[in-house]
């Protein structure tokens, strides 16, 4: 059976921003662009968050290119089942909220 859990908000679009590799300042962008501004992430909240989730497997540093100093991340199978885990839990309290309002 799948581990249940819940995503931050913020944890949710790290990962859905890794989808396609990307440096920490582009993770930043389309994080705050995906989140309507919502969601804006400091340089040491990310960095803190991208180590937690390397430390899960969830995604991996790619190899720098040699004069570089941009390290470049993406998600790996495990960060991408919890990604579409995550994306079903959310669809199922979606759906939970449409029908019980609908009700009324």
């Amino acid at each position: 059976m799948a581990e249940s859990f819940a995503l931050t908000e913020a944890t949710y679009y790290i990962l859905l921003s890794l989808v396609s590799p990307r440096h920490g300042y582009g993770i930043m962008q389309l994080t705050e662009e995906l989140s309507g501004g919502r969601v804006h992430l400091a340089a040491g909240t990310l960095y803190g968050a991208l180590n937690a989730l390397s430390a899960k497997g969830w995604i991996i540093q790619l190899p720098a290119e040699d004069d570089s100093r941009r390290k470049e991340y993406r998600l790996t199978e495990k960060g991408l089942q919890a990604l579409k885990s995550e994306v079903a839990r959310l669809r199922e309290l979606a759906d939970n909220g449409d029908r019980i309002l609908l009700e009324e």
